[in-house]
This record gives C-alpha cells, structure tokens and sequence, in this order.
C-alpha cells in the first residue's frame, strides 16, 4: 500500500501544502485514489522535487 506524503505539518499556500506539496484536490481524493493513482501521483511529486 502506497503510503500518504503528509508529514501532519499542514500549511497551505495557493492551494498546495508547502510540506508535502500536494494540491488540496491530492489530499482530499488520496484515500479514493487506486494504487496506481497513488504510484503516479508520488513519481510526480518525487520529479517536482528535483527540479
């Protein structure tokens, strides 16, 4: 099971979360999401982050 980025320091500006850099639409579908949507979503945020 893929695992939640949230570090439970939320703090939202522009409507991403500076902590794990999640939009707040992310956070809210995260539990909805399918396993692969959340491989996905991860691989994205990982790429993001070495830019």
């Amino acid at each position: 099971m893929v695992r939640s980025p949230c570090v439970s320091v939320c703090e939202v500006e522009n409507g991403v979360c500076t902590a794990c850099n999640r939009t707040l639409e992310d956070i809210a579908r995260w539990s909805r999401m399918s396993e692969r949507e959340r491989l996905e979503r991860m691989r994205e945020l990982a790429a993001a982050d070495d830019e």
